[in-house]
């Protein structure tokens, strides 16, 4: 299943998972899932990742959801299960999660963040460095 990953610091990235396992692995934990947008996603995230003091990922004011802790994905919504992401919904969601945030503080459960530039995620055996400019 192709998912899309936010890391607290990072700009989203794609990536292919498969199980249960896979998902609580690259949560942290135990997954629990979230419905903020009309659209059939889900933002899957550590259930426990507020009390183990993880560190701020995200807002999301929709639906008056606060904030996630931690890591989280970005997957597609089945008739009975999570499916992936097509390509216009990985570039939703990248485009909606670009930027890292702060969290600054909360005025009752809506955080307060500071938006600043993300940090690239390098896979391992990718290019190293700044990526090289586009020619045409």
């Amino acid at each position: 299943m192709n998912v899309l990953v936010v890391e607290p610091g990072y700009l989203p990235y794609e990536k292919e998972i498969d199980d249960l396992p896979d998902m609580k692995k690259l949560v942290g934990g135990p997954i629990q899932a979230i419905y903020p947008f009309r659209e059939p996603v889900a933002l899957v995230c550590n259930e426990e990742a507020h009390y183990q003091r993880a560190e701020f990922n995200r807002a999301i004011p929709e639906r008056s959801y606060g904030g996630i802790f931690g890591t989280f994905f970005v997957c597609g919504l089945g008739e009975e299960s999570f499916i992936s992401l097509t390509p216009e919904q990985v570039n939703t969601y990248r485009e909606r999660f670009r930027n890292a945030e702060i969290l600054v503080t909360t005025i009752g459960h809506t955080p307060v963040v500071l938006e600043v530039a993300p940090k690239v995620k390098r896979r391992p055996g990718g290019a190293k460095g700044p990526p090289k400019p586009r020619t045409r």
